[in-house]
């Protein structure tokens, strides 16, 4: 006889063990084995891997003098979230030249176009923080799957990646791009689930700003805030891991890990005609793969529309 499992959905969404079993319409966006780890991959915000400090560094190496900068980095972020929000988009690298310009003449300064060139390169030729290499390395070596999920447009990430010879670290590179949008929109962080082919909740995300990690963690993503500059933390309402480096945040997905160990999560699947009490089948062969007669459901909203929620199966 073949073994199989059964999910009831009843109330508290508790499952019991061997009983007959009934027909429903059950779709898997993506499948699952048995046993998997609760992290396949982990997402990054470009500068948790580079110093952003290298931007003020440039503009006073040529300009002489350093409150450009701060005007200039705010001012970008500010268009893009505008830009985002209306849907008025333009890449990254036309907001670092638009946003440059508001900069110089807010602190009047002209720039030649050489000038103007020298600064706008920065972006794509910034260092890395002292402890990015060896954390990448380590966690490839845990056999996680890595990419930078970030604003910059496709070619910037390549020269930026290039500049520091880390364009072989990262399995794949994301750019908000594909997207035509910008993060926080919903929109830019799923990329990460349509380019690595992982639900969400397997993907780990490292913010920079405490604004981004907000978004990833809204979004769903496991999310760690890397505080590189020790800033304040957002008031929005999230409660996120921080730390100041990757190490932590290495340190952190490791007892996340740990602490989701044994769990299973089916990813994204939808499912059609359930009702109060309702059985759904899990038999040997099919894509859940569940083969243990007692397992307990965990359902983000029980009682809501379960379309498109997500799932996950622990064991008992």
């Amino acid at each position: 006889m073949m073994r199989r499992g059964f999910l009831r959905l009843a109330g508290s969404a508790v499952l019991a063990g061997a009983c007959a079993p009934a027909t429903r319409s059950l779709t898997h966006a993506k499948t699952a084995a048995t046993e998997q780890r609760a992290i396949a991959a982990v997402a990054f915000d470009l500068f948790t891997v580079f110093d952003v400090r290298g931007i003020d560094r440039r503009v006073v190496a040529v300009l002489g003098e350093g409150p450009l900068a701060a005007t200039w980095k705010a001012r970008l972020f500010e268009y893009s979230w505008l830009r985002a929000v209306s849907g008025n988009y333009v890449d990254f690298e036309r907001l670092v030249h638009d946003s440059l310009s508001f900069a110089a003449r807010t602190h009047g300064v002209t720039l030649s176009e050489p000038t103007r060139k020298q600064l706008e390169s920065a972006f794509v030729e910034l260092e890395p923080w002292p402890d990015s290499v060896v954390t990448l390395r380590e966690l490839r070596a845990r056999g996680l799957r890595l990419a930078p999920l970030a604003n910059f447009a496709p070619r910037m990430i390549e020269s930026l990646l290039r500049h520091a010879d880390l364009h072989d670290a990262f399995d794949a590179f994301i750019s908000t791009d594909l997207a035509r949008t910008y993060k926080p929109d919903p929109k830019a962080y799923a990329l990460g689930e349509s380019v690595l082919g992982l639900p969400r909740e397997r993907i780990a995300f490292a913010a920079f700003g405490g604004w981004d990690a907000v978004g990833g963690s809204w979004f769903g993503y496991p999310t760690f805030w890397v505080n590189r500059l020790g800033t304040s933390s957002e008031e929005l309402g999230a409660s996120i891991s921080s730390g100041p480096d990757l190490r932590a945040f290495s340190a952190w997905l490791s007892r996340y890990e740990s602490e989701h160990a044994g769990r299973v999560n089916l990813g994204r699947i939808s499912v059609a005609g359930v009702g109060e009490g309702a059985v759904l089948v899990a038999g040997e062969g099919d894509p859940v793969g569940l083969h243990d007669d007692r397992v307990k459901l965990v359902v983000p909203r029980p009682g809501s529309n379960f379309d498109s929620n997500r799932w996950s199966i622990e064991r008992r």
